[in-house]
């Protein structure tokens, strides 16, 4: 029961990447992140390293500083945001508006100025991890929503050529389509863009 126990601790740590040109900043973090619970997975020292990384290990959380050599904080942030890869928890020593206006623009979840205590830390991270499950989310949300918008809307468009060529109800235009999609076991979307390129064809289904 123990090994088990300790499995499904170790599944629930949140993975994290810190990224900081300071050695000794990396070195404190970790234990503060150790000492909180989570899991460091990797370091870096530069903004296209935390990319890499960040790609290849999928994280729960990347904690980056702002001001590092070669590609910034903001910079590598925003990429790691266009790409979905992972929230971003920027660190910072500058607390000046067009700092935190750029963090915003790139997609940052969240930020911390420094010096902060661990006990800044933890909540500032589950807070970051959360609003970007809540982002991802309703992404999703609206994805699925356009996406039935296009479905009715080929829908109705493939029923009005079968009610136009074929003499059909609208009911029995959609029936059609549905006995098709259950037939083939392909989404209606995907019979009524059928339908609609035969027609085009010239064509009848």
């Amino acid at each position: 029961m123990a090994n088990k126990a300790d499995r499904t601790e170790k599944a629930d740590k949140k993975r994290l990447i810190i990224v900081d040109d300071e050695p000794i900043i990396r070195m404190d973090l970790r234990e503060m992140l150790t000492g909180l619970g989570y899991e460091v997975v990797a370091e870096a020292a530069d903004g296209a390293t935390a990319i890499t990384l960040a790609k290849q290990l999928k994280p729960d959380l990347v904690i980056m500083d702002i001001k590092m050599p070669g590609l910034d904080g903001i910079t590598a942030a925003r990429i790691i945001a266009e790409e979905r890869i992972a929230p971003v928890l920027l660190l910072t020593a500058y607390s000046q508006p067009e700092l935190v206006e750029g963090a915003k623009g790139a997609g940052v979840i969240a930020y911390l100025v420094k010096p902060f205590r661990e006990s800044d830390l933890g909540p500032a991270i589950e807070v970051a991890i959360e609003r970007y499950q809540e982002l991802q989310a309703l992404e999703k949300e609206v994805a699925d929503l356009k996406d039935a918008l296009e479905t009715r809307k080929l829908v109705d468009q493939a029923k009005g050529i079968l009610m136009d060529t074929q003499g059909l109800t609208e009911a029995e235009a959609f029936r059609r389509i549905q006995r098709l999609s259950m037939n083939t076991r392909r989404p209606m979307k995907e019979i009524a863009q059928a339908i609609i390129l035969a027609h085009q064809l010239g064509k009848e289904l």
